[in-house]
């Protein structure tokens, strides 16, 4: 599909054709993405409790370390879809290479940073010595590779920005393939592969990550999708940099707050004992399955919003909101009832024969699954916020969700009350219905759609297309 029919696709025609074009490939982009969680959790299950709960703890602080540098990566896949919706090709190159250029600076900080401080991170957590050893080798490897996952993630983003999602589907189905069976190379160890245990999910996951982002790297700057970058889009642009800075500060302060809410959540598990964590682990994976459709979604209501505002298009742009936050509670709904009714087999296909956890996480999934709707009501307008640049209004929403009402919930439920463990587990779905409530009453009031970001950036805009025109004159006049 060429650029201007792709672009037709999202910006005509019947809303729900529009919305599924773009959303059924994100979401099996984001099932294949996270099949390697699921995986790794599979084969390290093999290995016992100790070693699920090393992964469970390793989760949010990886997940922090990517939160706090996606910020960027959000600004310009947002930027890349309003450009590729008013059709400003120029732009969709520059915002490209630059968001490229810092993502990959911001991960290489990062992961050096989070390296040194693995040791101290899982001291501060409290962890206990049989799950020391697994989690400080996974986080280890996850850090030294960080650069290649943001690199990739990046690249989805700028793919799903113009509404290109079948190259990335086949790229990470074929590393989740390669991935499944170097997982039990890696941790069991075979021939002269020695067995690593817990630290070979993340060296199988590193192995398959590279592959993808240099992939990525190839495709950029091939341009074969209506998209291509060039040495130059990589010279730093201050004026650039600076707006997605302070569009994507937001953002990163979101996403880490619910990472830091993560880790706090970790600690008072963690005071339950070592079953009580690794049940949250496995839970916490089905919870990660839940929320593939609901991201997928998002990220395509998003684009689509993008899309239209930057095509003018603000009625379209409002009805794929509400359409979309009904599909995303329907499909949760559908799938949360199926989870219910079959906890404790999802459970046990992660912990076979781990009876106090299988037992102790179906409880914790049947308390939370039938409120999954409400969930994917949160993420489909969250994607509303973020494509009009509303990034304040949802890292808001984020902050008062986990630090007002989730932590302290669980905190009080289960320290203070009779329910104990199972104090935690409640917090969740009361906090995913006011949050959805909150969440639905900001959309109606209408504020989000006044504003456009490519409006907001003419200057830079016809800077950069300036310097593009200069260039190309240079080198015909050169050739």
């Amino acid at each position: 599909m060429t650029k201007s029919a792709r672009a037709a696709a999202l910006l005509e025609g019947p809303v729900l054709r529009s919305l599924m074009l773009l959303a059924v490939p994100i979401i099996l982009a984001n099932v294949l993405q996270s099949a390697y969680q699921l995986i790794d959790a599979f084969w390290v299950g093999r290995l016992g409790d100790a070693a699920i709960a090393a992964v469970s703890i390793s989760f949010p602080v990886i997940f922090l370390t990517i939160a706090v540098g996606s910020g960027l990566g959000i600004a310009g896949s947002i930027l890349i879809a309003q450009y590729f919706g008013a059709r400003n090709s120029e732009m969709v190159n520059h915002v490209a290479g630059q968001t490229m250029l810092m993502v990959v600076m911001t991960s290489l900080l990062l992961g050096a940073v989070g390296y040194v401080a693995t040791p101290f991170l899982l001291k501060l957590m409290g962890v206990t010595p049989e799950v020391y050893a697994g989690a400080k080798g996974y986080l280890h490897v996850a850090f030294a590779g960080l650069v290649f996952s943001f690199t990739f993630i990046m690249f989805q983003s700028v793919m799903r920005g113009i509404g290109e999602m079948k190259l990335p589907i086949m790229i990470v189905f074929g590393t989740v393939i390669a991935n499944f069976f170097l997982d039990p190379l890696f941790i069991f160890g075979w021939g002269p592969v020695p067995a690593m245990g817990v630290m070979g999910a993340a060296l199988a996951t590193l192995a398959t990550q590279s592959v993808a982002a240099l992939i990525g790297f190839a495709v950029l700057f091939g341009g074969r999708f209506g998209i291509k970058i060039s040495l130059k889009n990589f010279k730093p642009d201050l004026a650039f940099i600076r707006k997605a800075f302070f569009l994507g500060l937001p953002a990163s302060i979101e996403m880490s707050a619910r990472a830091f809410g993560l880790i706090i959540m970790t600690f008072l598990i963690a005071s339950f004992g070592t079953m009580a964590i690794a049940s949250y682990g496995v839970g916490s994976n089905m919870i990660q399955v839940a929320m593939i459709p609901a991201m997928g979604l998002s990220m395509a209501i998003s684009t689509l919003v993008g899309q239209n505002i930057g095509a003018g298009q603000m009625d379209r742009a409002e009805k794929i909101g509400r359409l979309g936050a009904m599909v995303s509670f329907c499909v949760l709904s559908v799938f949360g009832i199926i989870v219910f009714a079959f906890a404790p087999h999802f459970v046990a296909f992660f912990v076979p024969g781990e009876e106090d956890v299988i037992r102790t996480g179906a409880t914790f999934l049947r308390t939370v699954s039938l409120a999954w709707g409400l969930l994917g009501v949160q993420f489909a307008l969250s994607g509303v916020l973020r494509a009009s640049g509303n990034m304040l209004t949802t890292m808001m929403i984020t902050i008062i969700s986990q630090w007002v009402i989730l932590f302290p919930l669980a905190y009080i439920l289960s320290q203070n009350t009779s329910l104990g463990l199972n104090g935690v587990w409640w917090a969740f779905p009361i906090s995913y219905l006011i949050v959805s409530l909150v969440s639905i009453a900001i959309i109606a009031k209408g504020d989000w759609k006044k504003k456009r970001l490519v409006h907001e950036d003419e200057t830079l805009s016809k800077k950069v297309s300036d310097e593009i025109i200069t260039e190309e004159s240079y080198t015909g006049h050169q050739n």
